[in-house]
């Protein structure tokens, strides 16, 4: 019998072997659908002697701001049942820095490289596209306008206007292609991908993390210097999929599934839930090589679906009535 997400009357057996993972976001092809997420793989250094580098289909490095940040206080990062909260606050030595020092060296590595750019303003946004547009070894951009650690720009990723002005600001000042980072922190994440989608965005990367808390009762403090942090990991996977399932019928916009992705099967159910891509964050904390693991296991999942090409399982979730 055909599996519940072939489509009708397709019956045909499909090998790993030909199965084809390049994917397109708009103006950005990938080679495979599987990013590792910004923050979660530094500016890469750190993983070159684990990972293949130039097999992922991309690394978003972590966070650049105009001007370097200190961060917030510490502690910075707590474990929590099923997650992981962190109060980073986008410590990063800022865009000259990053330019001068680690975009030669993420230039070399043979994967695409998207670069996340945060800013407290419209025009810190848009002054960042201008400085980055044209330079070797940038793919494209995602506005980190989600960041929950951070005051000011996390305010483009909860209001629909605000968002699409950004993102239409970046699109009009660089000619790289642009993702827009969402927050679940909001009451209708459907809403303000629209306004991305206005905006002209290439793609939508939802979800980054849910704003919690963890709290040491014995010592009546927050464990985290910053009290309130971003919660990912496994814990939040059953609210990302949510979110890109509310999105993906929203909007005709590429989307990139982030959150608790860790295994071959969460890959799986992001894609049909209707996501393009993925991106893979906390679990490379525990196991630096999960993204190739996964990409290893990738072809025979597709295949075991009668599919040939990603696209032909995006969104294919089936509702309403039994397959």
């Amino acid at each position: 019998m055909p599996t519940p997400f072939e489509r009708p009357g397709n019956l045909s057996i499909v090998t790993a072997l030909e199965v084809q993972l390049d994917v397109q976001l708009g103006r950005l092809r990938l080679k495979n659908p599987v990013l590792v997420a910004s923050g979660c793989f530094g500016y890469a250094r750190e993983m070159a002697g684990l990972v293949d580098l130039g097999r992922l289909g991309g690394i978003i490095p972590k966070t650049i701001t105009r001007s370097p940040r200190a961060g917030n206080a510490p502690p910075r990062t707590v474990e929590t049942t099923g997650g992981m909260l962190n109060s980073i606050g986008l410590d990063n030595d800022g865009i000259e820095t990053f330019v001068d020092r680690q975009l030669p060296y993420l230039a070399e590595l043979g994967t695409t490289i998207v670069v996340s750019i945060a800013g407290k303003s419209h025009d810190d946004f848009v002054e960042m596209a201008r400085r980055l547009d044209g330079l070797d070894g940038i793919a494209a951009l995602e506005l980190n306008i989600s960041c929950p650690n951070v005051t000011g720009g996390a305010d483009f990723g909860t209001d629909a206007t605000m968002c699409e002005r950004v993102v239409s600001g970046v699109r009009g000042a660089c000619s790289h292609p642009v993702l827009a980072k969402l927050t679940p922190n909001v009451t209708d994440i459907a809403a303000v991908a629209r306004g991305a989608e206005a905006g002209g965005a290439d793609a939508i990367s939802l979800i980054n993390t849910c704003l919690g808390m963890a709290i040491d009762w014995r010592r009546r403090r927050p464990r985290l210097g910053n009290v309130m942090g971003g919660l990912s990991g496994p814990a939040i996977k059953p609210i990302a999929l949510r979110a890109v399932y509310q999105v993906a019928r929203a909007v005709k916009t590429p989307l990139v599934g982030i959150g608790g992705i860790a295994s071959i099967d969460d890959v799986m159910e992001f894609l049909v839930a209707g996501a393009t891509a993925v991106e893979i964050g906390t679990a490379n904390f525990y196991n630096p090589t999960v993204s190739i693991q996964i990409l290893d296991l990738l072809p025979n999942a597709i295949a075991s679906l009668g599919a040939a090409r990603i696209a032909d399982i995006v969104g294919t979730l089936a509702i309403g009535s039994n397959p």
